[in-house]
């Protein structure tokens, strides 16, 4: 029996989601009641967004991304003509006083099941916390803002300014969106396969 690359492509989406729900649910246990802002996106997306800690609205609704940034982020993708499906976010620290070593070993398993091919690391807290937690055949990288780097073997990382913190002065906004553009040519040069 001959299996085609869509049957693979799907047992490869039901093992990834089965993972990042056991993720969630072991988040949420470590929590112990106190609001948690879960993972949110495509499983397998080609692109992971990242930032250091949730926000109120985050925490409110318990999704990393909702709220400001999210919908900031959602128009910028729709700009640069990047499919908002293809796009994975998270937050280092998934609630207040989590340990920041469990959290660490959340996200090195969050990068092991989406496998992106782009990560968008927000801020300088998130990009020392990136740098920190071990992740396999990882070079460390620069705050260098808007260029794009090696991250691993087969991920390239963007660093761009803190998204929460530039939401609110038009130089912050400009500061962002300057960075943040290059993921448009970096997503228009993928194969389209």
């Amino acid at each position: 029996m001959t299996v085609t690359t869509d049957e693979i492509y799907e047992r490869y989406l039901r093992k990834a989601i089965t993972e990042i729900n056991r993720l969630s649910h072991e988040i949420a246990r470590a929590a112990d009641g106190a609001p948690t802002a879960l993972p949110t996106g495509h499983p397998l997306a080609s692109i992971f967004l990242l930032k250091y800690g949730p926000q109120a609205q985050e925490l409110q609704e318990g999704v990393a991304f909702h709220g400001r940034a999210g919908n900031a982020l959602i128009k910028s993708l729709q700009r640069l003509h990047v499919d908002p499906m293809e796009v994975y976010g998270t937050n280092c620290v998934k609630f207040a006083g989590c340990d920041l070593g469990v959290a660490a070993e959340w996200l090195r398993r969050e990068l092991r099941i989406v496998e992106p091919k782009l990560v968008v690391v927000m801020g300088e807290d998130a990009l020392e916390f990136l740098n920190g937690i071990g992740y396999q055949l990882a070079s460390p990288l620069q705050w260098t803002l808007g260029e794009l780097q090696r991250f691993s073997p087969t991920v390239e990382a963007l660093v761009v300014p803190d998204i929460d913190l530039s939401l609110d002065e038009a130089p912050a906004k400009n500061a962002f969106w300057n960075a943040f553009k290059a993921v448009g040519p970096w997503w228009a040069e993928l194969p389209p396969y």
